[in-house]
């Protein structure tokens, strides 16, 4: 009984604890159970808002609905008027076809009655209008009487008045014709001209948008504007340079830069001589050659009167330019007169003339690079381009100075950036046109020559410039290099043209190691024992540099000649080995290693670290360069004995099959070209052998 009460009592204490651990279970889910519905009611509240903004939306597309019901409607109406509109233009179309025909018609008239009046009445006007003033001049000086002075008083009130009429009816239309986009005619460059004079002798009279300098006003507008056709200005401009009194004009108004603006018109009429022609390669026709003919013997005639102006003079003068020049085609006097300010810069002495005569030069230019955009832009024609890239390749070479200066260099890295690396360049996927890269071709010298003097000269931008050049050369050696050696003619690479030109010597060290490195970088490196691609005409290159320069520079031995070594022990292509055993006899030749000096000393060690890197495993071939290299020079690889020997004993060890004797007499072949000294060399050898036999 008892044990059965225990029993019971332990089940009892055992179902309290079961009931208090439910019990907790209980009031856990109770808390889980009402956060659940705090999580509800929070949801509920926020499916309310999102139920509000539902109804909100469908309000909003309900009103859109209608709004796009609405254009749709008046979408339709839209398109029946514009098809009204379509009709009515058909006919506005011909009604203005008509009206256009007649006033072409009314122009040839206004341009024939222009051209009348301006060769009768305005130079009629002008002279009888002068001997007026100079009549009553002289009536005043004389001291005539009122009465006697009222006929020229009445005459000048008469030209006074023509004159009024003639800048309010006739000026605004001769203005607007100024920005045609046809080619004009010269009778508007000679109708600009008389009003001009017109202004110089009346300027009262002149419209108030001229005012208060009408004769200023009147240049800017017809001759020094970049926007107003080049025949046009070389005409208007010839007429008007050698006037006495419009030069006393401006220089009683201070205007300074009445000469400078002039001399840089004449450089755009030069540079867009071609502007008009077609990029095409078609035959011109007679029209065409007429016109081109013509605008020539005027460009001829304003180069002849521009040569006149005093600064141009002086200039000249201070260069020593003959008056042969004056009679040259304008290409060729333009690059004469460049070369002239280049040489009057260089031959400044102090820095105050130096800095004006930069801002001088830099106001004869102006935006040479707007001039010649219309030839960039379309790729032609091909006589525009090779114009722009000669003229500015001579700027570059010879105003190379005044480029160095820090007024200048932003100029000049526009040229580079226009017309040496624009972005088609820098594709090099992507094929350039024929007629650039002719241009660029025969004037890369220019550029090549003046950018290396200013590497030289430049103070605070001599990295970029170095990195400049180091880019074009790289973007255009491989354009111009030919697939093979057979058809490289002298001096077809524009690059070796310019290493051989007379230049001074840091130009040139300057442009040769600049050409070297890129070279070495980009055309000479082997993948393995690969040789790199057009291999022989790269060596063909260097070694037409080598004979036309007749020198051998240390940046040769430095840059190229250990890679020549290399080609003459691993490459057997025959080209490759003739031309690399022509380069290695020019540079051995050129450095006379017997006479001392830096070259010597690195020719040396050039041919020492080349024994060492290829003795041990192309011997034979390493001891055939050596052989050849004796021959033109005993006291070189006479220094090299102690190399070569250690070489030889360095090979014999790493094959671990002792003494080579088929080496051995090889290297003995080698010394008996090096006299006294080779043949101590070969006793020693000999010794050598003689007590290795004995010790066995």
């Amino acid at each position: 009984m008892e044990e059965s009460l225990s029993r019971e009592s332990e089940r009892f204490d055992s179902l309290r604890q079961d009931f208090s651990w439910q019990s907790k279970q209980f009031d856990s889910l109770k808390k889980n159970l009402s956060w659940q519905n705090e999580q509800s009611e929070i949801v509920k509240q926020d499916l309310s808002r999102q139920s509000e903004r539902f109804d909100s939306l469908k309000e909003d597309f309900s009103w859109q609905s209608k709004q796009f019901d609405s254009l749709k409607q008046s979408l339709s109406w839209q398109s029946e008027q514009s098809d009204f509109l379509k009709q009515d233009f058909a006919q506005q179309s011909e009604k203005f076809d008509s009206l256009k025909q007649n006033l072409l018609r009314q122009s040839e008239q206004f341009d024939s009655l222009i051209q009348d009046f301006s060769r009768q009445s305005i130079r009629s006007d002008y002279l009888e209008q002068r001997s007026v003033h100079r009549r009553l001049g002289q009536g005043l000086r004389l001291g005539h009487t009122a009465q006697d002075a009222q006929l020229p008083l009445a005459a000048k009130e008469h030209h006074l008045a023509v004159a009024s009429a003639l800048w309010r009816n006739f000026f605004p239309y001769l203005k607007s014709q100024r920005m045609s986009q046809m080619p004009p005619s010269p009778q508007l460059a000679d109708t600009a001209a008389g009003f001009t004079l017109l202004a110089l002798d009346i300027p009262s009279k002149a419209l108030s948008e001229l005012q208060p300098q009408p004769v200023l006003s009147m240049m800017q507008l017809f001759g020094w504007d970049d926007m107003v056709w080049p025949p046009l200005v070389s005409r208007y401009l010839s007429h008007l340079i050698q006037n006495s009194a419009l030069c006393e004009a401006f220089s009683s108004m201070g205007y300074t830069s009445y000469e400078a603006l002039t001399v840089r018109s004449w450089f755009r009429c030069v540079l867009q001589m071609f502007i008009d022609q077609p990029t095409g390669t078609l035959a011109k026709t007679d029209a065409e050659r007429t016109v081109g003919k013509a605008y020539m013997e005027q460009l001829t005639e304003m180069t002849r009167l521009i040569f006149k102006l005093s600064e141009v003079e002086n200039i000249l003068s201070k260069a020593h330019v003959e008056e042969s020049v004056f009679k040259q085609d304008p290409k060729n006097a333009l690059v004469q007169f460049i070369k002239a300010v280049g040489r009057t810069y260089s031959g400044l002495q102090t820095l105050p003339e130096k800095s004006a005569m930069v801002a001088k030069t830099l106001e004869y230019l102006g935006d040479v690079l707007k001039y010649v955009k219309p030839y960039l832009k379309v790729k032609g024609p091909p006589e525009g381009l090779q114009l722009t890239y000669w003229i500015i390749g001579c700027l570059v070479k010879f105003w190379a100075p005044i480029l160095a200066t820090s007024k200048a260099q932003q100029l000049l890295f526009r040229i580079v950036d226009c017309l040496l690396l624009p972005h088609s360049v820098l594709q090099q996927d992507k094929e350039l046109p024929v007629a650039l890269l002719s241009a660029i071709q025969e004037s890369l010298p220019l550029y090549l020559q003046g950018l290396s003097f200013i590497c030289c000269q430049s103070q605070t931008q001599g990295a970029y410039l170095n990195q400049l050049l180091g880019s074009i050369i790289q973007q255009y050696f491989g354009r111009f290099l030919a697939a093979s050696p057979t058809v490289l003619g002298a001096g077809q690479h524009p690059m070796v043209s310019a290493l051989c030109s007379s230049i001074t010597a840091p130009q040139m060290l300057r442009l040769r190691k600049t050409t070297l490195h890129v070279i070495n970088e980009n055309y000479m490196q082997f993948k393995g024992n690969a040789p790199p691609p057009r291999l022989a005409s790269v060596l063909a290159f260097i070694l037409e540099v080598l004979q036309r320069t007749r020198s051998v520079e240390l940046c040769d031995i430095d840059l190229i000649l250990p890679v020549v070594l290399k080609c003459l022990v691993l490459v057997n292509e025959p080209q490759v080995k003739k031309i690399s055993t022509d380069i290695v006899q020019y540079m051995v030749e050129g450095c006379q290693a017997g006479s001392g000096g830096e070259r010597a000393t690195q020719l040396t060690s050039v041919f020492r670290q080349f024994i060492q890197d290829y003795t041990a495993v192309y011997d034979q071939r390493v001891f055939s360069v050596l052989e050849a290299a004796a021959v033109l020079d005993q006291t070189l690889v006479t220094s090299l004995i102690p190399t070569i020997t250690q070489a030889l004993k360095d090979s014999e060890h790493k094959q671990g099959l002792g003494r080579n004797a088929a080496l051995r007499q090889t290297y003995k072949r080698l010394l008996s070209y090096l006299a006294e000294a080779g043949q101590n060399e070969i006793q020693k050898l000999e010794n050598e052998t003689g007590s290795q036999c004995a010790g066995d």
